[in-house]
């Protein structure tokens, strides 16, 4: 079942938002701590005030509105909030591709590329290079509905893309994302191969190996290094998430600040902005972003998913990807990949570093982005009509 979804935040969520926010307690922070600690106490208290008293939800809201928004309802019951925007006046059958999302965003991720994707030709490039654009919010995200029972994996998302990608029509398509979304792609490419035309990723994730370092070239060993390093030093969220998701849940969905001081520090550090988030980010745009985890209150069941994917078993981390595989590795994201471990893990056939762009790229660089999807999407625009 697919229906029409235009959701409305009522006026009772937002004066209790409201509420919370002006009555935050908030902690000490050294002196001359900034960014350094964690988030930077003196930032969030004006992020915190502008969402308060300047913050403007019903006009996000009514332009997120403006998408082709839906629910829809898949065999065992699951909702899914999906925006499923179609090309404009293609020449001929357009190239579906579905969109992955990670965290700590949702939907969001992909709203300001999305016109670029579905209408090239009004913003500077080839109307033959039109997409129809899917983008689900996964299970526990965004406007989805939960997992009732235990959360899902990337694995079992991966097959609901696909159930989904059959309700919508589209029997042949290609798949791009970026963290978590990255890995439903490549299990919608290794579990789907007869239906994923090609596939497109920003990331390859925290690599896993479980063979004999030897086999491996030194610039890939001195990746797997460089990930470990980075694991150590910034990964604590995620063992949070992955260990214990229900304590941390507790706060965040409780405090709006604390939701805030959660995922503006991720948006920092994870984009290319020089430790000027602002530099990339409007208040308004950070605080969407925000206001979605806030009113759906989705904190708590998105970083479950984090226990999840820690379950999957080794071996799947191990299955080489044959379906043609592209990777666009903007500089400012977390651990870039040599060329030696792509080929390992893929049947890689274009790979780019674009001058500009975060882990979020096709928010912070939406026009950028796009160029990568026309680019790597191409060749393989036929394929789709077999």
């Amino acid at each position: 079942m697919i229906e029409p979804f235009s959701p409305r935040a009522g006026a009772e969520q937002l004066a209790d938002l409201r509420a919370r926010l002006r009555a935050t307690r908030w902690p000490d922070e050294p002196a001359g701590a900034g960014w350094d600690l964690g988030a930077d106490v003196s930032y969030l208290r004006e992020l915190v005030a502008y969402w308060a008293d300047g913050f403007d939800w019903p006009a996000q809201e009514a332009a997120l509105n403006r998408l082709p928004r839906y629910r829809v309802t898949l065999g065992d019951g699951l909702g899914l909030h999906v925006v499923h925007a179609r090309a404009a006046a293609p020449a001929g059958p357009a190239f579906p591709v579905v969109l992955g999302h990670g965290w700590p965003d949702s939907f969001w991720r992909y709203t300001k590329v999305i016109p670029l994707l579905t209408d090239p030709g009004a913003h500077g490039g080839d109307p033959a290079d039109a997409f129809d654009v899917i983008v689900p919010d996964m299970p526990g995200y965004g406007y989805s509905d939960r997992p009732a029972g235990p959360p899902v994996n990337t694995i079992r998302v991966a097959g609901l893309w696909a159930e989904l990608m059959d309700v919508l029509g589209y029997p042949r398509f290609g798949a791009a994302g970026g963290d978590i979304g990255g890995g439903v792609s490549r299990y919608l490419a290794l579990d789907h191969p007869e239906r994923v035309v090609a596939v497109h990723r920003m990331d390859v994730g925290m690599p896993v190996y479980t063979g004999d370092p030897a086999l491996l070239a030194p610039e890939e060993r001195a990746f797997l290094d460089s990930a470990a390093a980075w694991g150590a030093a910034e990964g604590a969220y995620a063992a949070m998430h992955r260990t214990k998701p229900q304590t941390a849940a507790v706060g965040l969905h409780d405090s709006p600040a604390g939701l805030a001081a959660w995922i503006a520090e991720k948006l920092r550090a994870w984009s290319d902005c020089g430790g000027d988030l602002e530099s990339v980010y409007s208040k308004d745009e950070i605080l969407t972003n925000i206001t979605i985890y806030w009113l759906t209150g989705t904190i708590g069941p998105a970083m479950r998913m984090y226990r999840a994917n820690g379950a999957i078993p080794p071996a799947q981390h191990a299955r080489r990807v044959e379906v043609p595989s592209g990777f666009s590795l903007f500089p400012g994201d977390l651990v870039r990949p040599p060329r030696a471990w792509l080929d390992r893990i893929a049947n890689t056939t274009y790979v780019t570093s674009p001058a500009r762009g975060g882990h979020f790229a096709p928010f912070e660089q939406p026009a950028l982005y796009a160029q990568e999807l026309r680019d790597f999407f191409r060749p393989f625009r036929d394929t789709v009509r077999r």
